[in-house]
């Protein structure tokens, strides 16, 4: 009787045999000079993908150096070379036209092309994309309301990204110090058109003590998910959390919500916090078909508004101490 295993094949006792070297033909790189695409010759080419790199390359070069003008046409150049099926780079494309567009002033026809990313857009990674570029499309050009609502859809995409949380927060605290926020009063004309009513509503109720409750949520929640993620961050990742969880703080005391207000701003942002949730729930890259991603109103202001869950002193104003 064999034992298991105790059997070898003889093939493994026999010596290897030679090996038969095959001579391979050298490989040689291509090598090129810096900005090689700058100059004419390298659109001396019958190749379509070559002339797309050409044009790329270059109005990413010329975006760099600030010189948008330069940069869009390059763009609308290689647009004119991209593969129907290479969507990846006809998007970046697309977003440099839309950037060189708004440095060049050109308000309606960056939207525009924002608004055909936005159609384009398949996954969570281009929409968070498309919104990033809407942010600094409505920052260049003063849109607050919709930099805002635009900043909202981020967070309620990517709720456990701490740093979308922080700048809708700062932008909040801005618009009070400065004393801007009667421009929030204004008509809605600043909307892209086409928003849904939806949007628009949650940009009515932009008056200064919405603002002030606004800045508060989001810096409370900032805090919350920077204490949660420290503890996995180590060198210049957690300084950077650090520094920020300081200026939260900062931020907060700023602001000086009463305790019974920060404690019920923190109990209702802190509700979904869960380990296992943050690890599996919007994760980048997730097709949209499958995300159902509620509004900003819908999955943190209704709940904080809802039956007076903040208690209001003797003026009937939420805040104390704010100037």
């Amino acid at each position: 009787m064999e034992i298991f295993g105790s059997t070898f094949d003889d093939s493994v006792f026999l010596e290897a045999r030679d090996r038969v070297c095959v001579s391979l033909s050298s490989y040689n790189a291509k090598l090129c000079e810096p900005e090689w695409f700058c100059d004419n010759a390298a659109l001396d080419t019958e190749d379509s993908l070559e002339k797309q790199k050409v044009y790329k390359f270059r109005g990413d070069l010329a975006m760099k150096q600030g010189n948008y003008q330069e940069a869009l046409e390059a763009y609308s150049s290689c647009l004119e070379w991209i593969a129907d099926n290479n969507l990846t780079i006809r998007r970046d494309v697309l977003e440099g036209m839309a950037r060189s567009c708004t440095k060049l002033g050109q308000r309606d026809k960056a939207l525009e092309l924002a608004n055909v990313l936005s159609k384009e857009a398949s996954n969570t990674c281009h929409l968070t994309s498309l919104l990033l570029l809407k942010v600094s499309i409505y920052q260049h050009f003063g849109a607050i309301r919709s930099k805002m609502m635009s900043l909202q859809q981020l967070c309620s995409l990517l709720p456990f990204n701490p740093w979308h949380w922080f700048n809708l927060g700062q932008m909040c605290l801005h618009l009070l110090e400065s004393k801007t926020t009667t421009v929030l009063c204004e008509s809605a004309r600043e909307l892209n058109v086409g928003e849904a009513e939806e949007q628009q509503e949650e940009a009515a109720d932009l008056d200064e003590d919405t603002i002030w409750l606004k800045a508060c949520t989001c810096f409370v929640r900032t805090r919350l998910l920077l204490r949660i993620l420290r503890q996995q961050q180590c060198s210049f990742v957690l300084q950077r959390s650090e520094s920020t969880l300081q200026t939260t703080d900062e931020a907060i005391q700023r602001l000086s919500p009463k305790e019974k207000t920060l404690q019920a701003l923190t109990e209702v942002m802190s509700e979904d916090l869960i380990p296992e949730k943050m690890r599996e729930d919007y994760q980048d890259g997730e097709s949209l078909a499958s995300v159902c991603v509620q509004s900003f109103r819908d999955r943190w202001w209704n709940k904080i508004l809802l039956n007076g869950v903040l208690e209001t002193d003797a003026e009937g104003s939420w805040k104390t101490g704010w100037k």
